[in-house]
């Protein structure tokens, strides 16, 4: 049941696993299955981001209530990635990695998966970037919260 509980965390976004390995610590459960787990369920709602956010974004532009906020996240996400392209060029790739990979608040899987269908990345490199990304926040967050656990 713990695990289920952490992959259910691992697929909130925002949280993601950033939230569920701290959580999987402090449940006790081991170190290797419960970062699996969370690697796993993290990258569920990629194929699902990556395929339909952007239009479900701007099938929602014209809509009464949801309209100027749906116009919004586009018109924000259309600029943050003009602007990544400015800056990394042609490692747009090595940019959402890191993007993925760092533990920051707003970045993450869902973030990142969003960015690269607004930057038309291809599916096949979002999903290696975001996965070795996600592999990167995975490894960080289990030795910071394996070591923060350890000294309580």
């Amino acid at each position: 049941m713990n695990y289920l509980y952490i992959a259910l965390i691992s697929m909130v976004p925002l949280i993601e696993l950033r939230g569920a390995i701290p959580v999987s610590q402090g449940l006790g459960l081991p170190i290797i299955p419960s970062y699996t787990v969370c690697i796993l369920a993290n990258m569920v709602p990629v194929p699902f981001i990556y395929l339909f956010a952007r239009k479900v974004l701007v099938w929602g532009c014209d809509k009464p209530v949801i309209g100027k906020f749906f116009t919004w996240c586009l018109d924000k996400g259309e600029r943050g990635g003009k602007k990544l392209q400015e800056k990394v060029g042609r490692s747009t790739f090595v940019a959402l990695l890191l993007f993925v990979g760092i533990p920051l608040p707003g970045t993450g899987a869902w973030t990142g998966t969003l960015a690269a269908s607004i930057l038309d990345m291809d599916f096949k490199s979002t999903t290696i970037a975001v996965m070795l990304g996600v592999l990167l926040a995975g490894v960080i967050m289990m030795v910071v919260s394996f070591l923060g656990f350890s000294l309580i």
